[in-house]
């Protein structure tokens, strides 16, 4: 039998052991964390139509926060980036604010082929508003962007609260935005978010009008969201998480 006084310097000894274990632990998993490779994306925002004020504010968002997020972003406006050695190193291409016919022939078949290799996909507000010519392009994205409305203020309801991307929002807000109507919505999407039509003039889709969305598709993963017709949109925090939390989706090797 050990004295009691033995027992209780013992007992103190093996707590700071313990604690001492845990600290060190933890300060390896973090320092780990820190320095694990980022994942490279590339934001593309080239513009063959209406250039939207917000690039400039979007460029910004990602070259600022995609480190602490785990990412290193790279953004152009040239579309001879998309051959198979020049997407190669990324891991997610995000279309910010694209407009019009930004991809030739060539460089389809390239962004084609990264999105059968496991490539991700990101599409900001005027994605949808690109490549009308390209039907692929319309199955990836999900949609076509077809008109909208003056700017409003309207309600928008959160109809996923399970994925990654969506799961920091409240059941419902209500933001500034400029609402597109959407034609060629595709089938087999996994709807996120939607805009109540009732809250704002200008809507044309009836009660269900989605306006973010995801889907596995070919090989690859795709996200969308509506939003970012303005540049304070990409300072804010949550839609700066949402964004990033989309990537982690579409950048993962399993199912979320």
């Amino acid at each position: 039998m050990y004295p009691l006084k033995f027992k209780k310097v013992f007992k103190v000894r093996t707590l700071l052991c313990c604690a001492s274990a845990l600290i060190l632990v933890t300060g390896t998993l973090n320092a780990q964390k820190r320095h694990r490779p980022l994942k490279k994306i590339l934001v593309f925002s080239k513009t063959a139509g209406f250039r939207h004020a917000s690039i400039s504010a979007g460029k910004t968002m990602f070259l600022t926060k995609s480190a602490a997020a785990g990412y290193q972003a790279d953004t152009t406006e040239d579309g001879a980036v998309f051959t198979q050695k020049g997407l190669k190193p990324y891991k997610a291409v995000v279309f910010l604010n694209t407009t019009g016919d930004v991809l030739d022939s060539a460089e389809q078949l390239a962004f084609k082929d990264f999105i059968h290799k496991g490539g991700g996909y990101i599409g900001i507000h005027a994605a949808t508003d690109t490549e009308y010519d390209w039907p692929w392009y319309n199955k990836l994205s999900g949609a076509y962007f077809d008109s909208h409305p003056h700017p409003q203020s309207p309600t928008f309801h959160v109809l996923d609260k399970k994925f990654l991307a969506t799961r920091h929002l409240p059941d419902s807000l209500v933001q500034k935005e400029e609402i597109y109507n959407f034609k060629s919505v595709q089938p087999g999407l996994h709807y996120l978010i939607s805009v109540d039509e009732s809250t704002y003039q200008g809507g044309n889709m009836g009660k269900f009008h989605p306006i973010s969305w995801y889907h596995n598709f070919e090989g690859g993963r795709a996200f969308y969201i509506e939003w970012g017709h303005f540049p304070e949109t990409y300072a804010s925090a949550s839609f700066q998480q949402l964004i990033y939390k989309a990537l982690d989706w579409a950048t993962a090797k399993n199912k979320h």
